[in-house]
Order: C-alpha cells, then structure tokens, then sequence
C-alpha cells in the first residue's frame, strides 16, 4: 500500500481540488472567502519536467512530455474529496493513500506528491484564460503541520548586548548551564534572571551580515524593533504579530513622533511591508533587492479543506491578512544556537532567534 506524508496529500489536495472547482475564491483581510477567481490552466512540474492541465466545462486536458489526456473533472474532485476524508480520519504524519487513488495517480502519471521547483512555488495558475500569464503560488496548509513564513535558523538571529552589570566567567556558566539545552523556556528563565541582578539588554546588530541588509531594505532601523519584538515574546509569551506591534506603538523604540506612529501608522506599514516580502521572496541568508520573485502569492488551505488565495496584485488586503494572522514562534535555542550569554570582543551578547508563523486556527 502506498503512503505518504500529510504535506504531500495536502499539496495533491489542493491541486486536485482547484482543478475540480475550477477556480479560487480571493481571500479577505479577515481569512474569509471573497470574491470567486476563475482558474483556466493549472501548470505544475512532474517528473518529466512541467506539465500543463487546463480546466475544461467537463474535462482536464493534461499536458506534458509526451503525453496530450483528458480527464474528466469529476474524477479529480472524488479524489480530493478521498484524500480529505482520509486526512480527516488519520492522524498520523505517515497516511495510506486512500482505496482507489494509488491507480488514479498512476493513470495521470503523477508520481511526485510535492511539485519539486527551485524557485519555491507549488502550482503557477492562470486566471480567466489559458494565455494570460502565470501566477506562482505557494501553499500553507493546515492539514498539515504548516510551514512558517520565515523558518528561523542562525542567519535569522538578532542579538542584544548585556551591560549593567558584569558577570564573572563562572555566573556566567551557571546562567547559561542547562540540562535541556532545547527548551525554549530556559531562554526567558536567563534573560529574567540577567535583569534581575542589575543586567540590561540593548539592541545591537543582526547576527548575518546578508539578513542586516535584508532587514534594512525595510527600513534602516527595522532590526531594533524586531528585536524589541522578540524582547517582548520571551519575556510577556505575547507572540501575535498585531498585538506585539500595538505595544511596539506604545513603547516606541525608534522615539519617533506621534504623529508618524497613530496618523501614519509607521510600525503597522513596517510589519505589513516586511511580512508580504516573507510571503513573496525574502529570506534570512539570500540577497533581497525588493524585485519581484517567481511567488506572486499564497495558498492558504484551511482545516475543512476551504482554500483561498492572496495575490501581490492587493499587497493591502495580503498585508492586513498577514499581519492578523502570524505570529512569532520559538525555534530550538541549541539548533539555532540562540538564548546564551556569550562573550564576543569582551563584551557580552545574548542572541534572540526570529522565526515566524501562522496562527492556529
């Protein structure tokens, strides 16, 4: 019997569903259905290179390396409707294919689950007509463990430097000795003791030289306000994005004026330009430009199964969207190698790790 993990049934989920439904319902600032989007050609690489599948009133017409098929619509929509149900039904991150799909999936040769690309996108559609041009997509999905919109790592790290009191060598090991060196917890239990004995932290660079530029593109102090961000998730257990914004308004780190922060709303346009850029391309250790990547969009699958889709094309209603429903997450302090007191020129640094993801639902 064939298995799979739940990420490549979701991703063939998903496919299959936009190709029975015929389309993608544009999702609202609020992650609701809007407005219904016609889809004309769904075009995703198989094994043998890029295959096209356009949508017909009753049929696909499947594409590729030597081969020209037609597949009745309704077939793709029993499938996914099996695949769903069997997702819904096992728990498990291993899933037999359900009764019936392994032989579906050889008569349309399809043998890769996940679309395997180097540009990051899952599907490229096109909306109305077949001609019009392609629109890259990537799917987060909740039939599964999702994927963060920005993963972490060490390149992602941003570090503060200690001062106010200085440790001695053998404090210092006692602050950083731990006997679960992965448990985010013991981040906040180091920082809370250091400020308890007189320590204070202050901002001071981003660890990767390549994620400072990054970071910069947004704006030259945008690093110091994700670090007060990250201050405030170890330290309060605050980690939606709109909520640690707001008090980022209230304390103001930049000291900027009133004005620009509750008329201009500065912090807000910050985050919203910084998450749709996650959403679209920018990544901790590859060079940012602000130019257009291969991803134009998002996918984003809900745990019933409902899909919606976010396009560039209406950055304010992708920003809004993104900027309610994210959230920080707590990556492994030993992995990312983060959470320490560390000594570095005869100062000392603690390293705050950024990583962030969706909202459980």
């Amino acid at each position: 019997m064939m298995t799979a993990t739940r990420r490549e049934w979701s991703e063939l989920y998903t496919f299959f569903t936009i190709l029975a439904q015929g389309g993608l319902a544009a999702g609202t600032a609020e992650g609701t259905e809007g407005a219904w989007l016609p889809v004309a050609l769904v075009q995703r690489q198989e094994h043998d290179g890029p295959r096209r599948y356009l949508i017909g009133p009753e049929e696909i017409r499947i594409q590729g390396s030597e081969m020209d098929e037609r597949i009745p619509r309704e077939d793709f929509a029993t499938v996914a409707q099996m695949i769903l149900d069997t997702l819904a039904a096992v728990h498990d991150d291993e899933v037999e294919a359900p009764e019936g799909v392994e032989g579906f999936l050889d008569a349309v040769r399809i043998y890769d689950l996940e679309a395997v690309t180097d540009d990051r996108t899952d599907l490229y559609v096109a909306f109305y007509h077949p001609e019009t041009p392609l629109v890259g997509l990537r799917i987060y999905s909740r039939l599964c463990a999702t994927d963060p919109l920005l993963d972490g790592g060490r390149t992602a790290n941003l570090k503060m430097e200690q001062t106010g009191i200085r440790f001695s060598q053998p404090a210092v090991y006692k602050i950083n000795y731990t006997e679960n060196p992965d448990s985010p917890a013991e981040v906040a239990r180091r920082m809370l003791y250091i400020e308890s004995m007189g320590g204070i932290f202050k901002y001071s660079d981003v660890c990767d030289r390549v994620f400072r530029s990054n970071l910069h593109m947004i704006d030259l102090h945008f690093p110091r306000v994700l670090c007060e961000m990250l201050r405030i998730f170890h330290l309060d257990q605050i980690s939606r994005i709109d909520e640690l914004t707001a008090l980022i308004e209230e304390r103001n780190p930049l000291k900027i004026k009133d004005e620009l922060i509750h008329k201009h709303g500065f912090y807000r346009h910050k985050m919203k330009q910084f998450l749709v850029a996650l959403a679209l391309g920018l990544r901790p250790a590859k060079i940012y430009t602000g130019r257009d990547s291969a991803v134009s969009g998002i996918l984003m699958v809900g745990a019933d199964g409902r899909i919606t889709v976010y396009h560039k094309a209406d950055k304010d209603v992708f920003g809004d969207y993104l900027f309610t429903h994210t959230r920080l997450e707590k990556g492994l302090p030993d992995k990312d190698k983060y959470g320490y007191l560390e000594r570095e020129n005869k100062l000392y640094y603690f390293k705050l790790n950024l990583k962030i993801g969706f909202v459980r639902r």
